[in-house]
């Protein structure tokens, strides 16, 4: 009840139907408080338009806003929201409209504040609120304050959008010229951006084909200037711009790093070259000295010999490793053969005095005169090289034998100096405990000084007898050390004997070893058992190792055998040896020799010397063969060098070029290695030559590719072209002929499937249009047609009065059409006008020659129409067929040409009855109809 009576005495703005708190809204006035209090509950109103309508009595244009996220659909709202923000109803003062719009994202009541605002401020920043170009230029164009204008119009700035809004802003001529010097700077930034485009795309391409390029002096040069110049640019490249430009300075350091790897390569040769110069000079200056330091030596031993066998042996080894990697030149090698033709003439004289040694002892024991002449002779000892003692003192005995004889006799200055330098050599001996050598010059010594008779002579003899109280003093301490050590080696021999758990190489080893210490020994402390003890254990040893020493004399043999065989080979091949043996042939040969040398060991010691000198020698020619052929093939890779630089400067064409150059290193691959030091160097030079030739022709290859894609891309532009072009009238045919000539001077394309499908579609496109020019060739034709049809119809006309008896006088084709009549239908016309004078009347053969005629006509136009006839028409098809053949034997006739000559017949044909024309004109029609849809 309570709720009856408060609907019953409410207010009317509280009233349940809308309509009626709209009534009761219009007269609250926002002045009095209840009715401002109740105008702020309709704010809160079911409906939108009571809300709008408190919202607009309370002049609240914040409400209004709040409320329009809800009513974007709503105009009413809108357009009220629009009007109260541009100040034209409300009284909202400026600062809270400016407010309210840096929130407003509306694009339509920002471009009506914009247009409509009643402040410039407020214009300006509904302006600034706006981002779409096309409501600046509207803005622009259309809005009635210049200022908002002109601040719309700076703010264009796409190409598209200055072009229009100079197209549109032909009022404001202020707004007029920002649009043009904008786009007149966008003209200038976008030909400057695009001349930097350009020039980096040259610089590119200048820097890859500076990539593909070899070293040459002024190629660092070259590059930091394209680096400088890419540098300057201002436009910074693109992506795909930068990395090609990374990968050819990459390319180009890496040519430079390449050169200069190459020049330090070369350089180290030379040092290495220089240093094995100069290493050799140090071997042969060393020998030499050696050589010469043996010739300058009072007397010669053993240990002499020996230290000079072991330098020649590691002269030899050094000299042929650094020959191996780099040749000697010619002065050094003539140098260290005349070193080494010195080193064996001295050595073949040492090893004839070894020889000669034993006879020589005996003879001077004997005092043979004759065998002492001719020991000596067999020596041949060289006149550069000091006497051994023993040599010496045969000479001197044999010196002394042939002045006196025998006999004795004073001895003379001569004789007693040489006497008084041998008992300073026995007084040596006797210093160094040589006893058995002592004795042996003592006892030699003793009968010559004994002869003496002067005053020099007793000097001799008492000093001799000095030496001998000396020599008597040695022999009895050698017997008292030499009787515990000849105990301790007939027991060591006994037990050596007696042990069968040693192998026969280390039984023999440690016999030889006993034997040599008790040879050492000589006659100090000999007693018959010691020696008839060491002889039996030696006995039984030697009886134990007999089969072993057979089995070993033979394996010497053989050993000996293989190596005379091995050096009867090597001789063979230096006898006669292949003018174009390969060096690297030659030092294997060299290097398997020398392995199959060591591995036939041991040989007789007696032929030991011999044939290891005659195998030292063959290796030494062997090794100057190495080196002659190394030198004749780095003569002749130098002469391919010259060759391969002299093709990159020929004036021949680059495949022929190329050929050369790939025969050049055919011959490079079969002469084989140069000496190692020259090999590499000539191999740089000469591949430095190739590659030369090679990146010119890679260049060629490149650029001939690039040549290719530059007509692949103009074949591409000018598909497009024709693609996007369409004939218009018949005499775009000539175009049409123009842009397939341009077609034809880009072929022959590139082999590839890109190039078949331009071709396809090149000419699918180019049948279009010639299928397009000549429907309009056609409608052409039929529109001729449609304009002569007065005329046709004037004919008729003229016809059926000729054939009624009514003469007229020529059907005028200038008072029937205004148009020109084409040649063609101006001479039917003149045909049908001549044709209607000779037969004005028409018999019945005439009548049925006309509807012949006539379907004749009628026959070829559905044949050029359709492409077939009925049945009854077959035979004249045939006749028109074949005509049409006769016709085309000259040239291919067009449809069109074809069409205006069917139609030229049939309007020369008269004169023509009207039953007869009637007959077929629809089918003509028809035809016709049909002809211009099929083209």
């Amino acid at each position: 009840m309570q709720g009856l009576l408060r609907r019953l005495f409410a207010p009317r703005w509280q009233h349940p139907r809308h309509e009626i708190r709209r009534q009761a809204l219009d007269q609250l006035t926002p002045e009095k408080p209840d009715h401002r209090r109740a105008l702020e509950a309709l704010t809160r109103d079911s409906q939108a338009d009571i809300r709008l309508a408190a919202l607009c009595a309370l002049d609240d244009i914040e409400g209004l806003l709040t409320g329009f996220a809800g009513q974007q659909d709503n105009a009413a709202w809108r357009h009220t929201l629009a009007q109260r923000l541009s100040g034209r109803e409300g009284h909202s003062d400026l600062a809270t409209r400016q407010a309210l719009l840096e929130h407003l994202d509306d694009t339509s009541l920002l471009r009506t504040v914009a247009l409509e605002g009643d402040n410039l401020d407020l214009r300006l920043a509904a302006l600034a609120r706006l981002d779409d170009e096309r409501d600046l230029i509207h803005q622009a164009c259309h809005n009635r304050v210049a200022s908002v204008r002109r601040a719309a119009a700076e703010r264009v700035s796409s190409e598209a959008g200055l072009k229009q809004l100079l197209k549109e802003s032909r009022s404001d001529r202020q707004v007029t010229r920002l649009a043009r010097e904008h786009l007149n700077r966008l003209k200038a930034d976008a030909q400057w951006v695009n001349q930097q485009h350009k020039r980096r795309t040259q610089l590119l391409e200048q820097l890859e084909q500076h990539a593909r390029a070899v070293w040459e002096p002024l190629y660092e040069a070259r590059l930091r200037h394209l680096q400088n110049e890419w540098h300057a640019l201002s436009k910074l490249p693109g992506t795909e711009q930068e990395t090609r430009y990374q990968q050819a300075v990459l390319r180009s350091e890496k040519t430079l790093h390449d050169h200069v790897a190459a020049e330090h390569a070369r350089h180290w040769q030379a040092q290495r070259q220089q240093a094995a110069e100069h290493e050799r000079a140090t071997l042969l200056d060393g020998f030499e000295e050696t050589l010469d330091d043996l010739c300058r030596s009072q007397t010669l031993n053993i240990q002499d010999i020996d230290s000079l066998n072991a330098q020649r042996r590691l002269a030899g080894q050094r000299w042929q490793s650094l020959s191996d990697t780099y040749p000697p030149v010619e002065a050094t090698r003539e140098r260290y053969d005349r070193a080494i033709q010195r080193y064996e003439c001295y050595s073949a004289a040492w090893q004839r005095y070894l020889d000669a040694s034993t006879g020589l002892q005996a003879a001077l024991d004997n005092a043979d005169a004759d065998a002492l002449s001719r020991l000596i002779s067999a020596c041949q000892w060289p006149d550069a090289l000091p006497l051994p003692t023993l040599l010496a003192h045969a000479s001197a005995r044999l010196k002394a034998l042939k002045q006196h004889g025998e006999a004795t006799a004073p001895a003379s200055g001569t004789t007693l100096d040489t006497l008084t330098q041998a008992l300073d050599t026995l007084e040596q001996r006797l210093e160094h405990g040589a006893f058995t050598d002592a004795n042996r010059l003592y006892k030699q010594l003793k009968p010559q000084i004994n002869a003496l008779t002067d005053t020099r002579g007793a000097a001799l003899r008492a000093r001799l007898k000095h030496l001998n109280a000396r020599l008597a003093e040695l022999r009895d301490w050698r017997g008292f050390v030499a009787g515990p050590k000849r105990e301790q080696l007939c027991t060591g021999i006994e037990a050596l004997a007696a042990n069968t758990q040693l192998m026969d190489a280390a039984l023999d080893r440690r016999h030889r070893q006993l034997v040599k210490d008790w040879k050492a020994l000589g006659d100090a402390a000999a007693t018959r058992e010691l020696s008839r003890r060491f002889r039996a254990g030696s006995d039984r040893i030697h009886q134990r190792l007999k089969p072993w020493r057979d089995s070993l004399t033979q394996q010497r043999s053989a050993n000996l055998a293989a190596r005379e065989a091995l050096c009867e080979q090597l001789e063979s091949l230096l006898e006669q040896p292949a003018e174009d043996a390969d060096p690297d042939a030659l030092r294997q040969i060299r290097d398997r020799s020398r392995h199959q040398w060591r591995a036939y060991s041991p040989v007789p010691r007696q032929q030991a010397d011999a044939v290891g000198r005659r195998f030292g020698h063959l290796r030494h020619r062997l090794q100057a063969l190495i080196d002659q052929r190394a030198k004749q093939i780095a003569a002749q890779k130098r002469t391919l060098v010259e060759q391969a630089q002299a093709l990159v400067d020929a004036v021949e064409p680059l495949d022929a070029r190329i050929a050369r150059a790939k025969a050049l290193q055919q011959q490079w691959r079969e002469l084989g290695r140069a000496p190692k030091g020259d090999e590499q160097t000539l191999w740089h030079a000469f591949r430095r030559a190739c590659d030369r030739l090679f990146a010119e022709r890679d260049a060629h290859k490149n650029e001939r590719a690039e040549r290719q894609q530059q007509r692949l891309e103009a074949m591409q532009a000018l598909i497009d072209r024709l693609d996007a072009w369409q004939p218009e009238s018949t005499t775009d045919s000539a175009a049409l002929d123009d842009l397939l000539k341009q077609a034809a001077a880009l072929e022959p394309l590139p082999r590839g499937r890109r190039s078949e499908g331009m071709q396809k579609r090149l000419n699918g496109i180019a049948r279009a249009r010639r299928e397009r020019l000549g429907q309009l060739q056609l409608d052409d034709v039929m529109a001729h047609w449609q304009q002569s049809l007065p005329l046709l119809n004037a004919h008729l006309a003229a016809d059926q009065a000729a054939l009624a008896g009514d003469a007229r006088e020529d059907v005028d084709a200038q008072k029937v059409i205004e148009a020109p009549l084409p040649s063609r239908f101006q001479r039917a016309h003149h045909q049908r006008n001549a044709s209607r004078k000779q037969a004005a009347r028409l018999d019945a053969s005439a009548l049925e020659q006309q509807r012949d005629r006539l379907a004749r006509l009628r026959v070829h136009l559905s044949l050029l129409a359709t492409g077939q006839v009925q049945e009854s028409d077959e035979p004249l098809r045939l006749a028109i067929q074949v005509e049409r053949l006769n016709d085309g034997l000259g040239q291919e006739q067009s449809p069109a040409d074809e069409l205006s000559g069917i139609l030229a017949d049939l309007l020369a044909l008269g004169p023509m009855p009207r039953e007869l024309w009637d007959e077929s004109v629809t089918t003509l029609d028809t035809l016709l109809l049909r002809l211009t849809g099929n083209y």
